[in-house]
């Protein structure tokens, strides 16, 4: 059985954005910053080709040297890792 929904406003999911007067640059970089924040466009740039296993675990073991690294870095700048 259909439950039929009678004036029942829609509902958007996603990202909304007012645009306020005629601003509508200033609505669009809000939009984009959203997006870029969301991670929206590694998202769409991700699915745009396809990626090999092999060549998937390489970017991962790439991100995660560059963690590491990037980890180090914060440590020494503590004080609490050993410089070389």
């Amino acid at each position: 059985m259909r439950k039929h929904i009678r004036n029942k406003e829609k509902t958007f999911s996603g990202l909304t954005v007012m645009v306020r007067g005629d601003d509508l640059n200033g609505a669009m970089r809000v939009l984009k910053k959203r997006m870029q924040t969301e991670g929206i466009f590694n998202e769409i740039r991700e699915r745009t080709s396809f990626k090999s296993r092999g060549e998937k675990k390489r970017l991962q073991r790439a991100a995660g040297r560059r963690r590491w690294l990037k980890k180090i870095d914060k440590l020494k700048e503590q004080g609490l890792w050993p410089n070389d």
